[in-house]
C-alpha cells in the first residue's frame, strides 16, 4: 500500500527553522517518484513549494519561499525534506508531500492535479 506519511511540524518563533519530513512507502522504487511539498493555510488555496525529481538535480521553489526553503531527498530512507528557514507567521500552514508517479517534476508541477498521491499532513504554526 501506497503511503506518504509527514512529520516534523509544530510550534516555532518567528525567525526560526524547522525541517519537514515525508517518508514514502509501497512504491515499487523510491527513485521512480518525484516529490512534492504543498501547504494550505485556513481559508486559503493548496500552494505548491517545491518539487524534486531522482536524483535530485531537478528542485523548483514557489518564488515565495526560494532562499529560504530547501527542498532534499535521501534515498537510502525513502525520505524527502523541507528545511525552512527565517519562518514568517504567514508561512503557518497545514504541510502537505505528494508524489508523482512519472519520476519527474513537470512544467504543470505547481498543479495539485498532476500528483497520484498525498500524505495526510503536518500542521506548522509560526508565532511572531
Amino acid at each position: 500500500q501506497v503511503q506518504l506519511v509527514e512529520s516534523g511540524g509544530g510550534l516555532v518563533q518567528a525567525g526560526g527553522s524547522l525541517r519537514l519530513s515525508c517518508l514514502a512507502s509501497g512504491f515499487s522504487s523510491f527513485e521512480n517518484i518525484a516529490l512534492s511539498w504543498f501547504r494550505q493555510a485556513p481559508g486559503k488555496e493548496r500552494e505548491a513549494i517545491s518539487c524534486i525529481e531522482a536524483p535530485g538535480l531537478n528542485t523548483p521553489y514557489t518564488n515565495s519561499v526560494k532562499g529560504r526553503f530547501t527542498i532534499s531527498r535521501d534515498s537510502a530512507k525513502n525520505t524527502t525534506f523541507l528545511q525552512r528557514n527565517s519562518l514568517k507567521p504567514e508561512d503557518t500552514a497545514m504541510y502537505y508531500c505528494a508524489a508523482d508517479v512519472r519520476g519527474y517534476c513537470s512544467v504543470r508541477w505547481q498543479n495539485a492535479n498532476e500528483y497520484n498521491y498525498w500524505g495526510q499532513g503536518t500542521q506548522v504554526t509560526v508565532a511572531s
